[in-house]
């Protein structure tokens, strides 16, 4: 399982990165503004959240042989390229309403929580990725310590990221995405997939374990 790993963190970022961008733009007839909400949102997640994870936290940290400091410098199209095909896979026809933009919300926190759960239990597993929180101090396996924070890191983002999608194809369809209000919204988006996760996170770590869960905790003898 390491060895598929290993290769595929290289392997999938070449294939996906590209492949991903022009099935996004030819989803949205060329269209830039959605294709970027689409397709760039999770690779900026996957370098911001992670790299603070390993490089500032200190709580995850990635063994492979490309690294600065505790982060891998590809992660971003590690996780974003794969994000972006599996959101594209599942897409349906543009948000018109408001009830589209909840659909895909539902969608996308569904499908992106349950498959990054499933990786996170095998990087896990396989040694690539080590991550310091309770259920690790704890002694527990592989699958409490990635259902202590990976519902809410990935399901929580998969939320607000399908959100995001439909409500810039809302816009769109209404005629009122102009530059400005995409730049807006597009920020907004960003931010909310960083902080809300986290967030959530956060409260459920003070209601588990009594503490914020955002440092290293150490083994008890």
């Amino acid at each position: 399982m390491k060895r598929l790993l290993s290769i595929y963190q290289y392997a999938a970022p070449i294939v996906l990165a590209p492949l991903s961008f022009l099935l996004w733009k030819r989803e949205y007839a060329g269209n830039l503004k959605l294709t970027a909400t689409a397709w760039l949102i999770p690779i900026l997640w996957a370098y911001i959240v992670p790299g603070i994870g390993t490089n500032v936290l200190n709580v995850w940290e990635f063994d492979t042989r490309l690294r600065l400091g505790r982060f891998r410098p590809h992660h971003g199209f590690v996780f974003g390229s794969a994000t972006a095909m599996i959101a594209w896979m599942v897409h349906g026809p543009p948000s018109r309403d408001l009830w589209d933009v909840a659909r895909n919300a539902l969608i996308l926190c569904s499908v992106i929580g349950f498959w990054n759960l499933l990786y996170e239990v095998k990087a896990l597993q396989s040694g690539i990725l080590r991550v310091y929180n309770q259920p690790w101090a704890d002694g527990r396996d592989e699958t409490a310590i990635a259902l202590d924070y990976a519902p809410w890191f990935f399901g929580g983002f998969g939320a607000i990221y399908g959100a995001g999608i439909g409500l810039m194809e809302w816009l769109e369809g209404r005629g009122a995405l102009s530059m400005p209000i995409f730049a807006a919204a597009f920020g907004v988006v960003l931010v909310l997939t960083l902080t809300v996760p986290a967030g959530g996170y956060v409260l459920q770590s003070i209601r588990r374990h009594g503490h914020w869960g955002t440092r290293p905790v150490k083994r008890s003898c």
